[in-house]
């Protein structure tokens, strides 16, 4: 049976969630943060090493800025809330994107914790942050013809954000959307992709070892015969 190291998710929904149960999108968001801290223990359970959580991507910029503001205060929020308990868990934290248009605060929060947390092997957490793939993937190459290497598939992945990261073997989508969103086009090619009709504060531990469950019976051939 298949065991994966490795599993990303796109979090869809929250804002529709508050609105479903007439109050605020903020509101929505401010629940489907709980639901983050439930889907870590069911990660560590399933002993999985890797979780990629689609936090905001470089679209979201375009949200109104009362939404914006909420989701890095929230962030932040949850960074000063959590800090003890994912250092005490022996859980790591790795963000990948461009911090650069985020508060300064929440920057030095956040490389703070990269800094503290870097030797820890439970499993790692990385936060896709102001994260766009295709941003992600012109970024390699230009650092590539900078150092005047060749355009290659190895040397793509040396210079993105998961470099040093395995490939997901899953990506769990939940809001019933079928889309990928920008979210690790380069890393997905052959990831097994779970697309939930839940939004995501309905998710629960449930949905996800259900998901395990299936993926650990499939056979992956990656493009061969077996």
């Amino acid at each position: 049976m298949n065991s994966p190291k490795h599993v990303a998710i796109i979090m869809d929904g929250n804002g529709r969630w508050g609105l479903r149960k007439k109050k605020s999108r903020n509101h929505g968001h401010t629940e489907g943060a709980k639901v983050v801290e439930k889907i870590i223990e069911a990660s560590i359970s399933n002993k999985i090493k890797y979780l990629t959580l689609y936090t905001f991507s470089t679209e979201n910029w375009k949200r109104p800025k009362k939404e914006v503001s909420f989701l890095i205060y929230l962030l932040e929020k949850y960074i000063d809330q959590q800090f003890e308990n994912l250092l005490k868990k022996n859980i790591k934290l790795k963000i990948l994107g461009n911090l650069n248009k985020f508060p300064s605060s929440l920057k030095k929060k956040l490389k703070k914790i990269q800094k503290i947390s870097n030797k820890n092997n439970k499993i790692q957490i990385n936060l896709a942050l102001n994260y766009g793939s295709k941003e992600e993937i012109i970024t390699s190459v230009k650092k590539i013809i900078n150092h005047s290497k060749p355009i290659n598939d190895k040397n793509i992945k040396k210079n993105l954000y998961t470099k040093d990261i395995p490939d997901p073997e899953i990506l769990i989508r939940t809001g019933n959307r079928f889309r990928l969103s920008n979210f690790l086009l380069w890393q997905i090619s052959y990831t097994e992709i779970f697309f939930v009709k839940k939004l995501w504060p309905d998710f629960n531990k449930n949905d996800f070892n259900k998901i395990i469950f299936e993926f650990k019976k499939m056979r992956r051939n990656f493009g061969g015969i077996k």
